[in-house]
């Protein structure tokens, strides 16, 4: 078994923008998603918001002639990730923010870390360094403490609580799916603006037949704020924060690529501090404080995550 390089200097600063752009993005998203909630059905805005990413993606692919046409293989997979990622996985999430809080859907997100890991070392067969599963469990740790504030901070029924845990996690497992997916091979052969438009535009018609089935025709929301957010949501924290995200995981890794899912908890009580007027408690605090640490220390774990083992 051959070893794996470590990343370089120059690699980790190229890396760090697009982390820290995607991170900040989601960490945002927490807020506007409830601007969708009202009178459209949650399904209908999810519907909404992958048709104005996929027709982001394509006027951005037609501006920098990048190839629209793909082979039926390459739709194969874009139906696929389509499915799992902006069809299953949002649908599941906009569900679970109705019956327990932003905060706690965003703190059970972290789970896709240890997901994205396990999955792409059994079908990526990505090698998974010491220094990074100790960099992991100090930050899980820290996830640990902010669950448990936000669980604390949770006044709804037990059983609604329960209800939107279970969806979230669920979510998590078909974002995970997601991910690695986008590291394979056949998935690397198309390029990324090609196959991130058709994707989205393949979750977007599943959406719109699932919003039609479970929730009748379609309706709309005219206030300003639910515009506003249906196009931050679509644009910023779909077309741009998905290629620069799925970018990342082509680079880095499934495992490390995960790692935006642990600081969006962070980052989203950071926003809610300035418009939600969140109070931090000390226990949050060490939590937040031991995310970061784990981040240091998995990121700059020397051994590449993303080689596949050799035999």
């Amino acid at each position: 078994m051959s070893t794996a390089a470590p990343l370089s200097a120059r690699s980790q600063t190229r890396n760090a923008l697009p982390f820290a752009i995607v991170t900040l993005i989601w960490g945002s998203t927490w807020l506007a998603i409830h601007s969708q909630f009202g009178a459209v059905s949650t399904q209908w805005s999810v519907c909404y918001r992958f048709a104005v990413g996929a027709a982001s993606m394509f006027v951005v692919a037609l501006a920098t002639r990048a190839p629209l046409g793909m082979n039926a293989s390459g739709h194969v997979t874009a139906l696929v990730l389509g499915a799992a990622t902006f069809m299953i996985n949002y649908n599941l999430v906009y569900a679970a923010e109705t019956h327990i809080t932003s905060g706690l859907v965003a703190v059970l997100f972290s789970l896709l870390v240890p997901t994205n890991a396990v999955l792409a070392r059994i079908f990526l067969k990505q090698q998974l360094s010491r220094p990074f599963l100790i960099g992991s469990g100090v930050a899980m740790l820290g996830v640990t403490l902010l669950f448990a504030h936000e669980w604390r901070a949770t006044t709804g029924d037990a059983h609604d609580v329960l209800l939107g845990m279970v969806l979230t996690i669920m979510a998590v497992m078909t974002a995970s799916a997601g991910n690695v997916l986008q590291g394979s091979a056949r998935a690397k052969a198309t390029p990324m603006m090609t196959l991130l438009a058709w994707a989205m535009a393949w979750g977007a018609a599943m959406d719109a037949a699932f919003a039609w089935v479970s929730s009748g025709p379609p309706t709309f929301d005219v206030r300003p704020s639910y515009i506003a957010g249906l196009l931050y949501l679509g644009i910023i924290a779909s077309a741009v924060a998905f290629t620069l995200y799925f970018n990342l995981i082509r680079r880095i890794g499934a495992a490390r690529g995960g790692y935006v899912n642990v600081l969006v908890p962070v980052i989203a009580m950071g926003f809610s501090t300035v418009f939600e007027q969140y109070r931090w408690t000390a226990e949050a605090a060490f939590g937040g404080a031991l995310v970061l640490l784990g981040l240091v220390l998995a990121m700059r774990a020397r051994g590449d995550t993303t080689a596949p083992r050799r035999g």
